[in-house]
């Protein structure tokens, strides 16, 4: 009895923590969306603070940073192998999706790259680092429409994000010269 007690507490401590994490992100979005660069950068570090640490299990967010360490070093291989163990233990965990769709697209696996950002907005569809990500992958399979679509998304959840306005710019410039 004692044994079952613990575990419905753990399964709803689990779910309280799911819901609060869901409503500071809820919070944060919603002041995304104020146009002020610099208070815009500090929210996006709490965004982002938020993604790369798991809800749960403290070791995968350790995992996860040391992949990210990985990328860094260049053992980019490595670290497609870390990710990959970390969605299988959980492959509900946007951020883990979101790293390996990374090494993917630093790779040359672009079509690769495209699955995992699909994967990671099915589970957090203001994934502005994914939609970005997901806009340089249109690029190098000459998806150009689709790419500024991305951006135009970015721009809806984070609009002081600059990288966007510049994408699009130049998206729409290589656009202009291929047509002539």
């Amino acid at each position: 009895m004692k044994k079952i007690i613990i575990i419905i507490l753990f399964f709803f401590s689990n779910i309280l923590n799911a819901n609060e994490r869901d409503n500071q992100l809820n919070t944060l979005f919603n002041e995304l969306k104020i146009n002020n660069i610099s208070l815009a950068k500090e929210i996006e570090k709490k965004i982002w603070n938020i993604w790369i640490t798991h809800p749960t299990n403290n070791n995968l967010s350790i995992n996860l940073s040391e992949g990210s360490r990985l990328i860094k070093d260049q053992q980019l291989l490595k670290a497609v192998e870390i990710f990959t163990e970390i969605i299988q233990k959980d492959p509900t965990w946007a951020e883990a999706w979101n790293k390996r769709a990374t090494v993917l697209y630093l790779l040359g696996r672009y079509e690769d790259s495209q699955k995992d950002i699909d994967n990671v907005l099915k589970l957090e569809k203001r994934h502005f680092g994914a939609l970005a990500g997901q806009g340089l992958v249109n690029i190098k399979l000459k998806n150009y429409e689709k790419a500024i679509t991305s951006y135009q998304k970015v721009q809806e959840i984070y609009p002081s994000m600059e990288s966007p306005h510049i994408m699009i710019y130049q998206i729409e410039q290589l656009i202009k010269q291929q047509l002539i």
